[in-house]
């Protein structure tokens, strides 16, 4: 594959990330975003959370540990996932997004959604961030509503549904390429509808078998191309556990291991369930191998 950075660059190369409120998020180090996964089916038993005491509780823990960012999601998104009514979704996250933005109000949220009355109601209450899973395909308001409320976006690469993408891990031609091409495609879209802030999210087991997975961490330099800072979401998932025969409530140490690799190919966010591991990860990989600061 041959890119140049001029040919597809659909934004500026910015390393930060302008949110609500005047503030701005420095990623020209690597950052942190905690998982508070707000529903009773996550693939993680450990990252499930429901009453708000707890949610608070380990909303200050991932804080106090370094996070940037925490990450609320009332739609499970995992293979197979099971549908969740927008009603209900609002019902999970709206109350929750309320009490940490309420307890914590320095701290940067992200809400996990590719649903635009979710993300609306959400930015109204304190959000941030938009994590959208489908890249605007699951629901074609969602672009217009992160232009309209002016906040970051995240655009992951999806095919199918958390319900199909399993069906959908042939890749005809070459796996990064093609999703270049998907990338360059929604990144057009995203502008004409005002989104100025974008973060690339590869998309690790969506619609992606683990070994296409360890490919991709791999190749993410050429992601880079896009002159957008990459989000890398592969804690716990079966590209860590399945290869070692073990199951999320053991794929902490190789959570880390990958995290390693995938900070020293260009991650500027890890999206994590274990946020002290991570900063800890970021530091020992700056340490010994600095990753060059953007102007």
């Amino acid at each position: 594959m041959t890119l140049t950075a001029a040919q597809d660059t659909c934004f500026s190369a910015r390393q930060t990330l302008r949110c609500p409120r005047g503030r701005v998020l420095d990623l020209r180090r690597p950052q942190v975003m905690g998982i508070l996964n707000l529903t009773p089916d996550s693939f993680y038993q450990g990252s499930r959370v429901q009453a708000t005491d707890e949610l608070l509780r380990r909303a200050e823990t991932m804080l106090q540990a370094g996070a940037a960012i925490l990450d609320l999601g009332g739609y499970s998104t995992r293979p197979g996932a099971t549908e969740v009514p927008e009603d209900e979704e609002k019902r999970r996250v709206l109350p929750a997004l309320q009490a940490v933005r309420e307890a914590f109000p320095e701290a940067f949220l992200s809400v996990d959604t590719f649903r635009a009355g979710v993300a609306t109601e959400a930015v109204a209450l304190g959000a941030d961030i938009l994590n959208d899973i489908s890249a605007g395909t699951l629901d074609e308001e969602l672009l217009a509503t992160a232009g309209r409320l002016g906040v970051p976006y995240v655009l992951m690469h999806l095919r199918g549904t958390p319900q199909t993408m399993a069906q959908h891990t042939h890749y005809a031609h070459d796996l990064v390429l093609e999703m270049v091409r998907f990338f360059r495609s929604r990144l057009a879209a995203l502008r004409a509808a005002g989104v100025v802030d974008v973060l690339l999210d590869p998309g690790f087991g969506f619609a992606k078998t683990p070994q296409q997975g360890y490919e991709l961490l791999r190749r993410l330099p050429e992601l880079q191309l896009l002159g957008l800072p990459l989000l890398v979401g592969v804690s716990r998932k079966s590209m860590v556990y399945k290869p070692l025969g073990l199951t999320p409530d053991a794929a902490l140490t190789g959570t880390i291991a990958v995290h390693t690799m995938a900070l020293l190919n260009g991650a500027r966010v890890l999206r994590v369930h274990d946020v002290a591991e991570a900063v800890q990860t970021i530091q020992l990989v700056r340490n010994s191998y600095p990753v060059p600061v953007s102007p």
